[in-house]
């Protein structure tokens, strides 16, 4: 398990800027050592306001975009297209300007896709995808890009649920999320483990106590976040607010 380190930026605008050059870096670096880098993406506004700046920024195409394998820790169970699909999101902000393969961009299948209304199946299609592209039940991911929510969820691992306590399957479906919409298909801590860094990133006031929390010892079952660690790094990138109750040492 990797020691946590914590980056503080002024606002959420100056952490979003930095992190997607950091992700420039990151993916380049992968790109050099292994030919092919792994990013899973995430929703929230603070995880799309970074594709925003990578789109921005001119150095987003020091990447090789068709060697970067694309996949998402969670994914809200609602019909294709739909503008709360983290998967819309992330065409909207990077995926549709920027030249990576349709065959690279893995996403969870809708709600209105081939398994219907079924997030069960949607969850065991999506851990076959990641099988199939890794030596074991997931990918070594390069890069895992986390939000971490007010009560310290990360994905679509809350505290206290059936998701945060699996520990063989990669991938589940999700029911009844305390904040909406309450069926989502989401990666497990296991499945986030296998990552070679994990980034959570976040911002403002009221995620302060959790992000205080997750850095000090609390258990995974009743702070996710906690539980979201890299194999080679776990980096925590905060704004002001949001690291203002993080303990000085």
């Amino acid at each position: 398990m990797t020691k946590p380190e914590v980056v503080v930026h002024r606002d959420g605008d100056l952490l979003a800027a930095a992190a997607a050059a950091r992700l420039v870096t990151a993916l380049v670096d992968a790109q050099t050592a292994r030919g092919t880098a792994h990013l899973v993406l995430t929703g929230g506004r603070t995880g799309i306001a970074v594709l925003e700046q990578l789109r921005a920024t001119p150095a987003r195409d020091a990447v090789d975009w068709s060697r970067v394998e694309l996949y998402w820790g969670d994914e809200r169970f609602l019909p294709s297209g739909h503008p709360e699909r983290n998967e819309t999101q992330a065409r909207e902000a990077l995926l549709d300007h920027v030249p990576v393969p349709a065959g690279r961009v893995h996403v969870v299948e809708p709600s209105d896709g081939r398994f219907g209304d079924d997030p069960d199946a949607a969850a065991a299609a999506y851990a076959e995808v990641l099988a199939g592209l890794g030596d074991g039940a997931v990918p070594s991911f390069d890069v895992c890009l986390l939000g971490v929510g007010e009560e310290g969820h990360v994905a679509s691992v809350f505290p206290d649920s059936p998701a945060v306590r699996e520990r063989e399957r990669p991938v589940v479906a999700v029911r009844d999320c305390p904040k909406p919409p309450p069926t989502r298909v989401s990666l497990s801590l296991p499945a986030i483990r296998a990552s070679r860094q994990v980034w959570l990133m976040t911002t403002g006031a009221a995620k302060a106590e959790a992000v205080a929390a997750a850095l000090t010892g609390t258990a995974e079952a009743d702070l996710p976040a906690a539980g979201a660690v890299g194999t080679e790094r776990t980096l925590w990138l905060l704004d002001a607010a949001a690291a203002a109750k993080v303990p000085s040492e």
